[in-house]
């Protein structure tokens, strides 16, 4: 169940949104101020803040801010300023969407569920990203550490982007020009051969799953998954 916290100082504009939210399946949690958003924030994590800007104690902008500060949470702004320059600033800060008052509690939800459904889609990609196995050949790359059978394979920082580059584009064919471009640059002055060299090597850092890189005569390599 996806948590949301509903920050507002109108009792009814809480009340309107969380009937709503508690419908469409999220638990839901209120603060009646900037202040007592940012202490809820740092006791508890939210998949998502709807953020009144007006109210006492501390303006929504400047709750969003702090709360930015601890807590990496998608934040959207309720306003009844319409102005454009309002509506950068707030993006300037880093919220996730703007919406100005009067306001349809189905639209709010309805925006809420894109952003819930986008950063869960972004969080299981870093997931899959951070950690991929194939076999006993285990690839952290956001660590920037490769396993071969549980044990530390010894790369060069070239031979790492290579097969990084190889990875995140596995079983596709991958021309030496291509790779030579993603991972030397388009003003490197060397050749092909470079390529072929690096490929080399780092097959012999993978050990038993050297394999796993494999070379298309006459055009270049790919990793095989």
């Amino acid at each position: 169940m996806h948590s949301v916290l509903i920050v507002d100082d109108e009792d009814a504009i809480r009340k309107g949104l969380r009937e709503y939210a508690e419908f469409m399946g999220y638990e839901v949690s209120e603060a009646a101020d900037g202040m007592e958003a940012v202490e809820l924030c740092r006791s508890r994590d939210f998949d998502v803040v709807i953020m009144d800007v007006m109210m006492p104690k501390l303006d929504g902008f400047t709750a969003c801010k702090e709360i930015k500060k601890v807590k990496d949470v998608p934040v959207m702004i309720l306003s009844a300023r319409s102005e454009e320059y309002d509506k950068l600033f707030g993006f300037a800060m880093g919220i996730d969407d703007y919406v100005t008052k009067p306001f349809s509690a189905k639209e709010v939800m309805a925006r809420i569920g894109v952003i819930v459904n986008r950063n869960r889609k972004l969080a299981q990609e870093a997931s899959e990203e951070r950690n991929l196995l194939f076999g006993g050949l285990e690839i952290d790359m956001a660590g920037r550490n490769v396993k071969v059978d549980g044990k530390k394979a010894e790369l060069t920082p070239k031979e790492y982007e290579l097969l990084f580059f190889m990875v995140k584009n596995k079983n596709l064919a991958l021309s030496r020009e291509k790779l030579l471009n993603a991972v030397w640059g388009y003003e490197f002055c060397g050749d092909y051969r470079t390529v072929d060299t690096h490929i080399k090597t780092l097959r012999m850092g993978l050990g038993a799953y050297k394999d796993k890189i494999v070379t298309l005569r006459g055009m270049g390599y790919k990793f095989e998954a």
